[in-house]
């Protein structure tokens, strides 16, 4: 344990933004999952509404810094080529 204040504040703003990027991944990776498990089922108004909010939380992960943005535009072109194959 620290003992300096200044590390003691450091300790507890960290943990503090490393709860808060693991809430951010968590909505991330389940908004995907739904988005995936909308077209398994071949649900094409669903999809298309659940590409939107998946792409929105993928450019918000990237504005926070939780993503790098050649990531992000990589994962957003996968939903692009998933959605589209549906059609």
């Amino acid at each position: 344990m620290a003992n300096i204040k200044s590390a003691k504040k450091r300790i507890l703003v960290n943990r503090s933004k490393a709860f808060r990027n693991q809430m951010q991944k968590s909505q991330l990776k389940t908004t995907i999952k739904k988005f995936n498990a909308a077209v398994e089922s071949g649900d094409k108004a669903l999809a298309t509404e659940l590409y939107r909010l998946a792409v929105k939380k993928v450019d918000q992960a990237v504005a926070h810094g939780i993503l790098h943005k050649n990531n992000a535009a990589h994962k957003k072109s996968e939903f692009a080529l998933k959605l589209n194959k549906m059609a």
